[in-house]
């Protein structure tokens, strides 16, 4: 009987720190929450290549916590709110940062 109830505190145990390591704080994100990034970090730079008036081999994305930075170069100056607005079209992105540099 005593082996039963240390092997349920266990195994409870065990299942409060799996929960709690998936878990974001202020500065990490949750695993669902990487997935997410991951994913609205892809759809901005399928579209961006899909768009002939931006580079997508020029332009950077990264995103943390639905906020999508763009870095990099553009060929022309339409090229930099185009690319911003492709960014923004995204689901998921709750806001944008604009770094791209005109070269």
């Amino acid at each position: 009987m005593i082996g039963i109830k240390r092997l349920t505190g266990f195994l409870l145990a065990l299942a409060v720190v799996a929960v709690v390591g998936c878990a974001g704080t202020a500065t990490s994100r949750s695993t669902g929450t990487y997935i997410d990034d991951k994913t609205i970090t892809t759809q901005v730079t399928a579209k961006l290549a899909a768009d002939p008036a931006t580079k997508a081999t020029q332009i950077q994305v990264e995103t943390y916590n639905g906020v999508v930075q763009l870095s990099g170069f553009v060929d022309t100056k339409e090229s930099i709110p185009k690319a911003e607005e492709i960014a923004r079209s995204v689901g998921g992105v709750k806001d944008v940062k604009n770094n791209l540099v005109l070269r």
